[in-house]
């Protein structure tokens, strides 16, 4: 699962009364209506939670007659909660695999030897080049300025483009010539 839906999902279910709202619908269907008057809250109020329960998936809605009927999607929930505890337990395969097409990207711009031929001009391609460079640094380790431009000669001659780069995209942090990396949640993104 990508980490901004886990992200979001999290966010939203950060509020208590859509927390009763879920733990309501997991009886079974309701109106509304009868959501509002179980919890003692208006409609409106609760029209509000559900629109934001229906935009992360976690609950939909089908009509009889005049009334609307919500519904919790059981599959959907557990697949966050699911989700949430591979990435905690580090077994996340799907946030730390590399797609076919990723590894075409890269094996298009390295050498066998593993040295970047040049620097991608498409913004993807470029980014997808640079996390690939990034995998060699550790969390939570600070590097001198000249640690990071011996690492990046490893790959490329233009050591103080890259390290620019790494700052712009925000894949490190500076201050007072000291790098290090920042959480994987600050990097720029490829898809977006």
């Amino acid at each position: 699962m990508q980490l901004n839906r886990l992200v979001d999902f999290h966010k939203t279910m950060g509020d208590p009364t859509r927390l009763r709202i879920l733990s309501l619908l997991s009886s079974g269907p309701l109106h509304g209506q009868a959501i509002a008057g179980k919890l003692g809250l208006t409609a409106p109020t609760i029209t509000h939670h559900l629109k934001k329960l229906r935009d992360i998936n976690v609950v939909y809605e089908r009509r009889d007659k005049n009334t609307i009927y919500f519904y919790l999607k059981h599959s959907v929930v557990h697949q966050y909660c699911e989700s949430l505890m591979e990435l905690v337990e580090g077994k996340d395969t799907k946030v730390n695999e590399i797609s076919d097409e990723k590894q075409k990207i890269i094996a298009n711009f390295f050498t066998k030897d593993g040295k970047l031929k040049t620097i991608p001009a498409q913004r993807k391609k470029k980014l997808l080049v640079f996390e690939h460079i990034l995998k060699g640094f550790e969390r939570g380790r600070k590097y001198s300025e000249q640690e990071i431009n011996e690492y990046i000669l490893r790959f490329h001659d233009d050591y103080a483009t890259i390290r620019r780069e790494f700052i712009i995209n925000h894949y490190m942090y500076r201050e007072n010539g000291i790098y290090e990396l920042n959480p994987v949640e600050m990097w720029a993104k490829i898809d977006g």
